[in-house]
């Protein structure tokens, strides 16, 4: 039976770990000393991963093996479930993409445990400069239920998050449409007013993605979008938090305002996830991923073409920025998203699946990443750094 001995993320306590046939057994204390111990978690959750690796799901070329290998990276970097995410292309693209995300779920039990649903980010956003981001702007358009239901139908219903703008007139009729068919609908890359942001979350809208990001360079001083969603407490909002897309004190104040609770970390990780600084060639130009981990277009160090560190970062940093305790990072960058898409929160005792994360934090102070030692889904040890997992 594999086990583990390692220090529990909510009490730092260490614990014995136990499993078989996929569930945990036996969840017991340790006589080791926690200081030479390293952390063990649920496994962490990320509900928007564009790619990684050097693949990315929004491909007219994309296949089964892809999509596949993108899942097996991903475990190095401790993500157990998660979201694929297609961005805004055109229909032929997405439904390329969704039909291959749902084949290599069919064909491999393995990814289809980790897989929540596909994040549809897209093509329904704004096409204004600023708020639509680097998403192309001639696929930009209204929400189409007809299209729609076609996407679906490629993804074989795997479609379990929307994000969309709600400045279009039809909008809200196709908030509801979303929520009576089960999906979850998020405001994102939004030009809306005040009035139509309020309406959409009548209508059922329900999270922030990333909020603070997709937005204009200049908003009015009050009343403007992101304050509107900021303070609205039916919205959970959706945070990268990577040291780069959000500065410190915006964190924290986002995280005071939201409360703990309520906020999501997401990575929004793109396809150059995973690989080391260096200039890439990309369908959107030439980007530079520096030493310190930020992806910048070519030629400059600000304007930032996209993330490229994993959900752990977020992890250790909204620690640092917002003053939260590792149990409360981990419930934002898991249980949170889970109980978002209306699934069962994980826990550390037995008869829960084995979805697990074995990581060693940096110390105290120092700006590092977590380093992952082992990932395991559904009791399947998919990656380990070295045997902490025995038999």
């Amino acid at each position: 039976m594999p086990a583990l001995v390692a220090r529990r993320y909510d009490t730092g306590r260490p614990v014995r770990i136990c499993w078989d046939n996929g569930r945990l057994g036996v969840v017991e204390p340790a006589s080791e000393s926690a200081e030479s111990l390293p952390w063990v978690a649920p496994g962490w959750v990320d509900i928007q991963i564009n790619g990684y690796g050097g693949r990315e799901y929004t491909n007219e070329a994309l296949t089964v093996d892809d999509v596949v290998a993108i899942d097996r990276q991903l475990a190095t970097a401790g993500v157990v479930r998660y979201c694929p995410t297609l961005t805004t292309h055109s229909f032929s693209t997405l439904a390329h993409a969704a039909g291959m995300i749902a084949k290599a779920c069919g064909q491999d039990a393995l990814l289809d445990a980790g897989v929540l649903g596909i994040h549809l980010e897209g093509p329904y956003i704004s096409p204004h400069d600023g708020p639509r981001g680097a998403h192309p702007k001639p696929f930009c358009k209204a929400p189409d239920w007809d299209e729609f239901q076609r996407l679906q139908e490629a993804a074989e219903g795997r479609i379990r998050l929307v994000t969309l703008s709600p400045e279009y007139p039809n909008a809200c009729h196709f908030i509801e449409q979303l929520v009576a068919q089960g999906i979850t609908v998020a405001i994102g890359h939004t030009a809306a007013s005040v009035e139509q942001i309020r309406q959409a979350v009548s209508a059922g809208a329900r999270l922030s993605t990333h909020l603070g990001n997709g937005c204009h360079l200049e908003l009015p001083r009050h009343p403007n979008y992101i304050w509107e969603q900021l303070a609205e407490d039916r919205l959970w909002a959706s945070l990268i938090v990577d040291g780069h897309h959000l500065p410190e004190t915006v964190v924290r104040c986002f995280v005071r305002a939201k409360q703990p609770e309520r906020c999501i970390l997401v990575s929004d990780i793109t396809a150059l996830g995973g690989m080391p600084p260096g200039l890439y060639h990309t369908s959107l130009g030439d980007v530079e991923i520096l030493d310190d981990g930020r992806m910048v277009v070519a030629g400059q160090r600000r304007l930032l073409a996209g993330a490229a560190r994993p959900i752990g970062d977020g992890i250790v940093n909204v620690m640092r920025f917002a003053g939260v305790d590792l149990a409360t990072a981990i419930r934002m960058a898991c249980h949170h998203p889970l109980r978002l898409l209306g699934r069962d929160e994980p826990y550390l005792e037995a008869g829960e699946w084995a979805d697990l994360v074995c990581f060693d934090l940096p110390a105290p102070g120092e700006k590092a990443s977590p380093v992952v030692l082992a990932m395991v889904r559904h009791g399947v040890v998919v990656y380990q750094q070295r045997n902490v997992v025995v038999d």
